[in-house]
């Protein structure tokens, strides 16, 4: 190497050292290559595979921020031209980003290619994937018979880092701190990734022991930003445009929340990614592999005993396909996920099983075909049990992407509509929303008649069902996480004998469903400011008018 091209691998290895370092620094010059305004060495430098991470960090950062930019714009009637650069220059960041998560997904798959050949055989693979109850159980039987604590020759697919230290695979002992968040509640954990965005980083989190978890409620605290944000944006639209200029501040300090928690929970991600690597190369080298290997394979071979026809399906399946597989060289190292899933697909027969039982009693019976059309069928079989006096209406949802502001619209047989906007984590929370708010509407006309709501969300329906089966509002606190949502549902329990929530095939052409969908998304406009009070009118007369009477009914005629 010459005296020259020692002193540019030097420069290149220092400005690579400073981007890795300096976050402003690297989002600078990630933006100014994105509009081809980079120096040749600075691009030279952004190519290096340890920054493919850090840059769909810096873009994540950088998306919020372009989008927030558009906002604000929208909200205080800046020119044509300048909004039309904004939305320009937010839809090139977004191409960007999408671009920087393939390229990190391109260089860690590559990496990935260059480890180990697995070390367990593809039956192992396939027995254990497709028969997780019964192989855990062997394996269990064979570390007491080893005189081992359960779990320790298998690293899980969780927690591998509490897994770790729990068997003195780290040595250090744990800072005060990092303790303090593995052992607060949920709820404690989220307000500290708040703060950390907040108001001071908090240099704990990318811990080891801490960063699983940090990662599993990155999504909440990113919520909680958008929540911020909503809020903000209703202050602004309850003012007058001359006097938004306050609050038009305030929206920016919630985007720049909200960005920084999406940097945040993206390096979680990046974070979690390299720990797993880290753990499953310290599994396939060294004593700890091998310990693994005996104790899978003794496993294996009790499976074998225990479950003899499982275990004749899996030979069959991989002894036919390693005889074509062209990684059969390889050990078929990706192969087992879909011949597990094969055999899911296609349990034994049990000449004891009916076979018009699915096995689930919480559905109502089925429809005698020769009364449904079969091309009504998904629309009707839900309902051929419900009472003639049964009120029965359809619920939707629509999310915003920026905020946590969300409408929802539903529509009733007897013709009755409603639509209004509240405050969502996700789409699942916004459906729960609309079937609250739909219920308690038609609670609130129908005194004595069951209520039953049809939603296409099965998340939204499982939280709704939960909380009236169990009279317990706090089951569906994993769906409903903010205020507005949980109140609703209190609400709703009160009537809990007289509701009914029932899973809806989506878009499928009934008029309810359309109607529900249609008017939730002119919520989502209105709340959002995006349609004037006069135009939301009409839009609203115009859907109701497409509301045909005359198929507004789920229920077969008799």
């Amino acid at each position: 190497m010459t005296i020259t091209e020692h002193t540019e691998h030097a420069e290149h290895t220092e400005l690579v050292r400073r981007f890795a370092d300096d976050f402003t620094a690297l989002q600078e010059a990630v933006l100014a290559r994105m509009n081809g305004l980079c120096a040749p060495e600075t691009a030279a430098a952004l190519e290096h595979a340890s920054l493919a991470g850090p840059i769909t960090i810096a873009l994540a950062h950088a998306d919020v921020l372009a989008r927030g930019a558009v906002r604000r714009a929208e909200l205080s009637a800046q020119p044509p031209e300048r909004l039309r650069r904004l939305r320009a220059h937010a839809r090139t960041v977004r191409r960007a980003r999408s671009q920087a998560e393939s390229a990190y997904k391109e260089r860690r798959s590559d990496r990935l290619k260059n480890r180990a050949r697995p070390a367990d055989t593809l039956e192992l693979r396939v027995a254990r994937r497709a028969f997780p109850a019964a192989f855990a159980e062997a394996l269990r039987q064979e570390l007491r018979d080893r005189g081992l604590p359960d779990g320790t020759p298998q690293a899980p697919e969780g927690e591998l880092a509490r897994w770790a230290w729990d068997r003195g695979a780290v040595s250090d002992e744990l800072p005060a701190p990092v303790r303090e968040l593995l052992d607060c509640d949920d709820d404690t954990f989220v307000q500290a990734l708040l703060r950390d965005a907040r108001e001071e980083e908090n240099p704990y989190l990318p811990h080891d022991a801490v960063v699983e978890r940090w990662s599993r409620h990155a999504r909440a605290a990113l919520a909680w930003g958008r929540y911020a944000i909503g809020r903000t944006e209703r202050a602004v639209l309850a003012c007058a445009l001359p006097a938004r200029r306050t609050r038009l501040d305030a929206l920016d300090d919630a985007y720049q929340d909200a960005a920084i928690l999406a940097a945040r929970s993206r390096e979680a991600v990046l974070r979690v990614t390299d720990l797993h690597d880290r753990m499953r190369a310290c599994l396939t080298t060294g004593p700890a592999a091998e310990l693994i290997a005996q104790c899978r394979a003794a496993a294996l071979a009790r499976f074998a005993g225990t479950e003899p026809e499982s275990w004749r399906r899996v030979r069959e399946l991989t002894v036919t396909h390693q005889a074509h597989c062209p990684e059969r060289a390889d050990g078929c190292p990706h192969c087992h996920g879909a011949l597990a899933a094969l055999l899911a697909a296609a349990p034994p027969a049990d000449p004891g099983d009916d076979p018009g039982d699915d096995g689930d009693g919480d559905h109502p019976a089925a429809v005698d075909p020769a009364a449904v059309d079969p091309a009504d069928a998904d629309r009707y079989a839900l309902l051929a049990d419900l009472p003639d006096t049964a009120v029965v209406a359809v619920a939707d949802a629509a999310v915003g992407e920026e905020s946590a502001l969300c409408g929802y619209g539903w529509a009733a047989e007897d013709g009755t509509t409603g639509y209004g906007d509240s405050l969502a984590s996700s789409s699942g929370e916004a459906e729960v929303i609309g079937i609250c708010a739909a219920a308690l509407g038609l609670l609130e006309h129908h005194q004595d008649a069951p209520v039953v709501l049809l939603c296409d969300s099965v998340q939204a329906v499982d939280a709704v069902g939960t909380v009236l089966r169990s009279a317990d509002p706090a089951a569906a606190h994993r769906t409903l996480l903010f205020p507005e949502s949980r109140r609703l549902m209190e609400r709703l329990l009160c009537h809990r004998h007289r509701v009914q929530v029932r899973w809806l095939k989506g878009h499928i052409g009934h008029d309810l469903n359309e109607t529900a969908d249609a008017l939730a998304r002119l919520a989502l406009r209105r709340a959002g400011g995006r349609i004037s009070a006069p135009a939301a009118r009409k839009e609203e007369a115009r859907i109701l008018r497409a509301l045909d009477p005359g198929t507004r009914r789920f229920r077969a005629a008799a």
